[in-house]
């Protein structure tokens, strides 16, 4: 009952929000309706965020075995082994807690602080972030419907769970808890969130030291390895969730400018007056000249008439 009252909770927060966006509602701060949709928006995409894990609660075993598959497709690709990389970093706790740190916090904080900035300082530019950020989590969550455990859960091959080692787990709850989803390494949203942060400050900062934002996707890319949360093949798809999105936002501008130059079009009403044609056809002079030639002829006509001297005797 618990968690079913917590789904609801989560259900009705975006669409209470959407509500109160509404024009219906008389706001003293003009900002506050757009506010409330985008955070209605957001909300509704980690309302959809449930999805997988409550899909996948019950497919360890098979989540499991691709696990495995995907180990030994990644040995036979002779990509570097991310047991070693774990293995340098374990002797040293404080650097085993940092990167547990990182990926509890940073994944949303420099999400919402990219949304955030956006929004306050650059406000044309945060539709087509968000709307892409959006695009990247929904196709990343149609991903996750085939349940896929992170290297931390395959013990056997030599990963250890560092977050749950030191007390930082993030997945307390387990599979299908409202809080994370266990099993859906596939592709890293991490990954995909990251690199998106590092675009969007780089093409829309002015700052000379923008390109340091570089730093989020790469130290992303180590931690989610270190820890055993992602395989270097979940990063390589989330690689492609980023390239199928831009295809799909791409593709829904080009179908969408032609309606809105339709919509935005003026139509020229057939009632109107036609000053051109009712002058053409009261003066019999060509259109433009009807007002201007004409009146001006009629007063030369008079004066030359008057100058006209009368006839003799």
């Amino acid at each position: 009952m618990g968690a079913a009252a917590a789904w609801l909770l989560s259900a009705g927060v975006p669409l209470v929000l959407l509500a109160l966006s509404l024009p219906l509602w008389h706001w003293r701060w003009p900002r506050a309706p757009l506010l409330l949709r985008e955070i209605g928006i957001i909300s509704a995409v980690f309302l959809v965020w449930q999805v997988p894990a409550r899909m996948s609660a019950g497919d360890l075993d098979a989540a499991v075995e691709r696990a495995r598959w995907i180990y030994r497709w990644e040995q036979r690709l002779r990509l570097p082994d991310e047991v070693d990389w774990q293995q340098v970093v374990l002797p040293h706790p404080w650097v085993v807690q940092a990167a547990n740190y990182y990926y509890a916090v940073m994944h949303f904080g420099a999400m919402a602080a990219l949304l955030v900035w956006l929004y306050w300082r650059h406000r044309s530019s945060y539709p087509w972030v968000r709307t892409y950020v959006v695009l990247v989590t929904v196709v990343s969550l149609v991903v996750q419907l085939v349940p896929v455990a992170p290297p931390r859960l395959v013990p056997e091959l030599g990963f250890a769970d560092t977050a749950e080692r030191y007390g930082q787990s993030v997945y307390t709850g387990g599979p299908g808890s409202v809080v994370a989803d266990e099993l859906s390494a596939i592709p890293s949203v991490h990954v995909a969130w990251a690199v998106v942060v590092a675009v969007a400050v780089i093409r829309v900062g002015r700052s000379r030291v923008r390109r340091l934002v570089l730093a989020h996707p790469l130290l992303t890319l180590a931690v989610i390895v270190v820890t055993a949360n992602h395989f270097w093949l979940d990063a390589v798809v989330s690689l492609a969730v980023l390239a199928l999105s831009a295809g799909l936002q791409w593709a829904g501008r080009v179908c969408v400018r032609p309606v809105v130059r339709a919509c935005r079009r003026t139509p020229v009403s057939a009632d109107g007056p036609a000053p051109s044609d009712g002058q053409t056809a009261e003066t019999g002079d060509p259109p433009g000249r009807a007002s201007g030639s004409g009146g001006t002829g009629t007063s030369m006509g008079r004066s030359a008439t008057s100058r006209r001297p009368g006839p003799r005797g």
